[in-house]
Formats: structure tokens, C-alpha cells, sequence
């Protein structure tokens, strides 16, 4: 969600007035949460139903996790040092502090005035800390990296009551091609007001910061298409190029169809792949992207249901390497060469599923029982949910993340575009060539679509 508010500088008395008022309810437990910004309630709603973070936590925790950083994530950290210490002289006269984080929310660097730096250290707001949503709640550096555009978060908006006293405005960096975050910019100031120009400021530092990532992409593109242009005199099996993150940049026939996806037709933009929307096929990719980074030689085959297939289908990876760095991989489909791939990855961490949903309606904050939700379908770039107040558009900017979140609780991906709540089927109707139909319980008995390749697990899961 992009908050478009603009920044200018803010009153010293930030930890009273309504927006404290409706945290202090919130907190105890209430939804209602009048005069907050829905980016911000959002934000609160995962701190507390998901993250379950201590309102009460007075300092950040050591960052104990260190991801590994490619190339290209190396060159953005870089580029936003040096964009950070460029104004840190600017920011530090007004009594703040810069602060560069990588994507768990660990802090690189920080630059400033010497005084609030050392305030700072007092919450950990200093390198080698976390300041992801999941460590320490609503904040401008974590939730800026759970949303996109420049994030300001003021006073009582923080979700720790230790943190009132601050102003921060942070904003995410994230890859031209996977869309995740790399690294995050943040502002931040004690008791005081960030600069008007601050929203302006991290905009364009990330604008310029993407240009290296926007040359690469485009180098690594053309590199997998003459990869795949000499696979394809070599081998009669149904090829495909993808990038590191399971992405199609070009196709044959057959292997368009397996993936849906267009057929021989690289993307002019490098940065506008394919999507096949299968995630047994994106996360295999990425496991074999991880494989190959430590062995260059690793060569790893698996089964997945393509698209219009009744059964598995075999799949092999072969690393791409350009100049030493991991592009991508060639996929041969029919073909099970080298190692084999575990057939599920477990989750990094615990994951808690949610106990209840977050949609938005106009400028305020539905928070939706998994009951009241029949199904979710993507549309665009949005997801909506068909729920017993009427269709509402989730906060969640992904159906795969819903997917995931939902997975344990009773409800299924029946459909790349659609996620049902299998308590919500009342009918299922069967079509000529053998479709299935769900159709849904609600006043308007709104009918889902199931696709091939979910027809087996719906079945599994209605015990048919």
C-alpha cells in the first residue's frame, strides 16, 4: 500500500492525542481505531494478531541471522551508504539520524547527529540491531519493507510505547524483477520534525539506487535468451529459461503451455517477466538457484503439476553462470537428470497463521473473522475477498502470501487466481469434459473455478 502523505516537519508532543488514545485500545485488544491511517493500523493489526510483538519492548534485539547477499545487493547497500552520508550532515544539523538496513531489517550503518546517535543506542536503533516489524513492531525501516513508497511513521504510530518519542521515515529498495526488498533508507529524528524535502529525498535515492539493478537485469536477460537459443539446437525436450526467481523469460511451445506463459517471446522489458503461477515450480527453482550457487556443476531434477496436466511432470534444472554470478537456470521438462529435489521446503521460522483477515473498506480497517471469508481471487494487482459483508479488497498485495498464511486453517488454492475456505463449499458441480465448479455458500452462491492441476488436492480435501 502506498501512504502518498507528504512529510513535513511534525509538533514535539508526539506520544498524546488520538492517535495514542487508539493505540492504547488497541493493544488491550479493541479493532476500532479511529483518526490512525490504514497503513498504520494494517501494520499494528500484524504486530499484534501475527507477530505478537510486546508493545512494552523498550530495545531492539541482536540481529542473529546474516542472508547471503549477491552482487547485485552488495552494489545497493553501497550506493545507499553513499547517498545516506552525502546528507548526513543535512539530517544530523536537524538532530537526526540515517540509517541503512538490509532486508531482515538489520542495521549496516547509521550517520548523524552525535547526540541522537547516542539516544538512539539506547533502543538499539544503531548497526547490527533488527528493526524488522517482526522484531520490534511498527516502525519506519520494518514497515517500509512490508509495504512500497516512502513509509513515515510518527510517534504513538510506533507500535512499541518506547518508541513514541521518535519521527522516522523509511523506504525499501526492492529487486527490478522479484519485486522482494533488497535494503531499506530510513530517517529518523527525536522529538522533533523530519525536513519536508526528507519524502522527496528517499525517492530518489531509491530511483537511482534501482539503475544498476535495472542494467543488470537487462544484461542477465539477453544472456539467458543465447543460452536458451543453444540449448534449443541441442536437446528435443520442452525448454524454458527462468531467472533466479523462478520467473520465464522465453519459452518454447510446449514448455509455454506446461508454464502458461507466452511461447517464444522474451520480454522487451527485462524487468516484465512471466510468472507461471505455479508454486511448486517457482520454489524448485529457487532451491536449485541456492544449490547451484555452492556448485556450479549441480545439476537437479523434480516432478510438478504443470498447467493443463492430469499428472506430474518431470522437470531438470541446469545452472546459467555469467561472468562467476548465478543468472538463472535452463529447464528441461520430461527430463530427470542429477540430484533430486526435496519435494517441500519447510518454513525458515515458526509461522503463526493469522486468526483473522485484514481488508479495507474506503480509508478504514476491516479485520474479518476466517469464517466470515468464503474465497480470496486475485485480480490485477489486488486481491479480493468475497466475505459476508460484501466484497472487500485485501490488504495483503499477494495471493500467494494469503495462500501461505491460510494454508492450515481450512483453506486451499483450488485456482491460480482463487483461495477457497473449505467450510465455504456448499455444492460442487461438474462439467462436460470433467471440470470442477465450487460452488460457494453466501446470498449470491458465487461459483469458483478449480483448476486441473488442483482438482487432486480438492478432492483429497472434501474426501472424494
Amino acid at each position: 500500500m502506498r501512504d502518498t502523505h507528504r512529510l513535513e516537519p511534525d509538533s514535539a508532543n508526539l506520544g498524546s492525542g488520538p492517535v495514542l488514545a487508539a493505540w492504547e485500545r488497541f493493544v488491550q485488544g479493541e479493532d476500532h481505531v479511529p483518526g490512525v491511517r490504514p497503513l498504520v493500523a494494517i501494520s499494528w493489526h500484524r504486530c499484534r494478531e501475527q507477530y505478537r510483538v510486546d508493545p512494552h519492548l523498550t530495545r531492539a534485539p541482536v540481529a542473529v541471522a546474516r542472508p547471503d547477499h549477491t552482487p547485485e545487493h552488495d552494489v545497493v547497500f553501497a550506493e545507499l551508504g553513499f547517498r545516506a552520508a552525502a546528507v548526513a550532515h543535512e539530517v544530523g544539523s536537524l538532530g537526526g539520524v540515517v540509517t541503512v538496513a538490509d532486508a531482515t531489517g538489520r542495521i549496516l550503518a547509521a550517520w548523524g547527529d552525535h547526540a541522537t546517535l547516542v539516544r538512539a543506542g539506547d533502543c538499539n536503533l544503531a548497526p547490527w540491531f533488527c528493526w524488522s516489524e517482526r522484531a520490534v513492531g511498527t516502525n519506519g525501516m520494518g514497515t517500509a519493507l512490508e509495504a512500497h513508497g516512502p513509509v513515515p511513521i510518527r510517534g504513538a504510530e510506533h507500535w512499541c510505547q518506547a518508541f513514541h518519542d521518535w519521527v522516522c521515515a523509511g523506504i525499501a529498495v526492492r529487486d527490478v524483477v522479484t519485486r522482494e526488498p533488497i535494503a531499506v533508507l530510513n530517517v529518523s529524528c527525536w522529538r522533533g520534525g523530519l525536513p519536508a524535502a526528507v519524502e522527496s529525498w528517499l525517492a530518489s535515492a531509491v530511483t537511482m539506487t534501482r539503475y544498476p539493478l535495472k542494467s543488470r537485469a537487462r544484461d542477465s536477460g539477453a544472456e539467458l535468451v543465447a543460452a536458451y537459443t543453444e540449448a534449443r539446437a541441442t536437446t528435443g525436450a520442452a525448454l524454458a529459461a527462468v531467472d533466479t526467481a523462478g520467473k520465464v523469460v522465453i519459452a518454447d511451445d510446449m514448455a509455454g503451455v506446461l508454464l502458461g506463459v507466452p511461447a517464444h517471446t522474451p520480454a522487451i522489458d527485462p524487468t516484465l517477466r512471466w510468472n507461471p503461477g505455479l508454486p511448486e515450480f517457482i520454489a524448485a527453482a529457487r532451491y536449485a538457484g541456492r544449490q547451484a550457487v555452492h556448485d556450479r556443476d549441480w545439476v537437479g531434477s523434480t516432478q510438478i503439476f504443470a498447467h493443463l496436466a492430469d499428472e506430474p511432470t518431470s522437470i531438470s534444472f541446469r545452472p546459467v553462470f555469467s561472468s562467476g554470478h548465478l543468472i538463472g537456470n535452463l529447464v528441461l521438462f520430461g527430463v530427470s537428470d542429477g540430484a533430486r529435489l526435496p519435494p517441500t521446503e519447510g518454513p525458515a521460522r515458526p509461522r503463526v497463521p493469522p486468526r483473522r483477515l485484514v481488508a479495507l473498506r474506503d480509508n478504514r480497517m476491516v479485520l474479518l473473522r476466517l469464517p466470515e471469508v468464503s474465497f480470496a481471487e486475485s485480480h490485477g494487482s489486488d486481491v479480493w475477498l468475497s466475505t459476508d459483508q460484501g466484497r472487500l479488497r485485501a490488504a495483503s498485495l499477494s495471493l500467494d502470501r494469503l495462500d501461505s498464511d491460510l494454508a492450515d486453517v481450512g483453506f486451499l488454492r483450488v485456482h491460480r487466481r482463487y483461495v477457497v475456505n473449505l467450510s465455504r463449499i456448499r455444492e460442487i458441480e461438474r462439467g462436460l469434459k470433467g471440470e470442477l465448479s465450487l460452488v460457494m455458500e453466501g446470498r449470491t452462491n458465487e461459483m469458483v473455478p478449480v483448476s486441473r492441476r488442483n482438482a487432486p488436492a480438492v478432492r483429497r480435501a472434501l474426501n472424494l
